[in-house]
């Protein structure tokens, strides 16, 4: 499918309340968004990357407002260290990105799958350079467009699939995907297109989610958690480490770094501990075991008052057990958010 047009229409986000809600769907549209969902679920692994922008996009119609209830305006993991809160962790490893790209004034940065805008608006301000995201969910642009106001001639959104980004061959000095590229349906495809916007030399940095070598496809709760990680966060497929690099390399870049960041976190501090209730704070509370549920139960009693509308409760449900998945997955090893990379677009001879 080709890529929407570019969305700069000048528009006025509306300010929503930080609540669970799903976005601006019809409260009769809900339940039949989630059984389409599950639907290209059940029907196996050709199908969900045969449908992927209809999984994706269906995916964050249903969870953006929970997100933002829980997390914030950025949807990500973060190695912490010790003593270090959990919106402090996020906010350096972005500029961790900004140093390795070493993004500057002047810079056009491409922003691939940006979410709702939280990490580009903090890398816009960090860094003075101007940014471009592309995100084929057209309320995460909305959202967008709010929390970036403030540094608004920085950033500008493309309504779009980053499997076909409608910008021209060498348009970028710079591009970067947090936690956005596991949602491709095919990692060669993807990276090829990106490196087909860069200009020679430039480079490509991102944090990946993928298995790591802990991971045995014979291991039942292993293929449990990889499967709830999966159905939970609208995954087609969750790649290994060695094919991301296999994917880089095939679609034509250079890799310069290559590592899995986990392992920077503090023992006491690991990447998860946002998700195990172990933070003590008025706004960790959504995140917690704990807060999850009731939040859970206070929808199962409100959608039955038709409060909320039906299927209401089976994305929240979806979700906590995408978290729990999480924490098994980093417990055990198995799984990381952030395998970093960085790659370079070759300069022409």
């Amino acid at each position: 499918m080709q890529a929407q047009p570019d969305d700069q229409r000048p528009r006025k986000p509306v300010q929503r309340s930080r609540s669970p809600s799903l976005g601006d769907l019809a409260p009769d549209e809900v339940k039949s968004v989630v059984d389409e969902y599950s639907a290209i679920y059940e029907a196996g692994l050709e199908s969900r990357k045969a449908r992927y922008q209809s999984l994706v996009n269906r995916y964050y119609d249903l969870v953006t407002d929970f997100y933002e209830f829980g997390w914030g305006q950025s949807f990500h993991f973060a190695p912490r260290r010790r003593g270090e809160s959990f919106k402090a962790s996020l906010m350096r490893h972005q500029h961790f990105l900004a140093e390795r790209l070493a993004l500057k004034p002047g810079m056009q940065v491409l922003d691939v799958g940006c979410g709702v805008g939280g990490p580009m608006g903090n890398l816009a301000r960090h860094s003075g350079a101007s940014f471009v995201g592309i995100n084929n969910n057209a309320y995460q642009i909305e959202r967008a467009q709010l929390h970036t106001d403030d540094v608004r001639p920085l950033c500008r959104f493309i309504h779009g699939d980053y499997m076909q980004i409608p910008e021209g061959d060498n348009s970028f000095d710079a591009a970067f995907a947090i936690e956005s590229m596991p949602h491709a349906p095919d990692k060669a495809g993807a990276y090829g297109e990106i490196l087909r916007v860069l200009r020679p030399g430039a480079c490509f940095a991102a944090y990946e989610w993928c298995l790591t070598k802990e991971f045995d496809p014979r291991n039942t709760k292993h293929l449990r958690i990889r499967s709830d990680i999966m159905v939970g966060d609208g995954l087609p497929d969750l790649s290994g480490s060695a094919e991301i690099r296999a994917a880089l390399s095939k679609a034509g870049f250079e890799l310069l770094e290559a590592r899995d960041l986990a392992p920077d976190s503090d023992p006491e501090t690991p990447w998860y501990r946002a998700l195990q209730g172990r933070d003590l704070s008025l706004a960790s509370i959504p995140r917690t075991p704990a807060g999850r549920a009731l939040t859970n139960l206070t929808l199962r009693a409100a959608e039955s008052l038709r409060v909320v509308p039906e299927g209401t409760t089976q994305v929240s449900t979806l979700l906590n057990a995408a978290a729990d998945a999480l924490v098994d997955g980093g417990e055990s090893g198995v799984f990381t958010p952030m395998f970093f990379f960085l790659a370079r677009k070759r300069a022409r001879s």
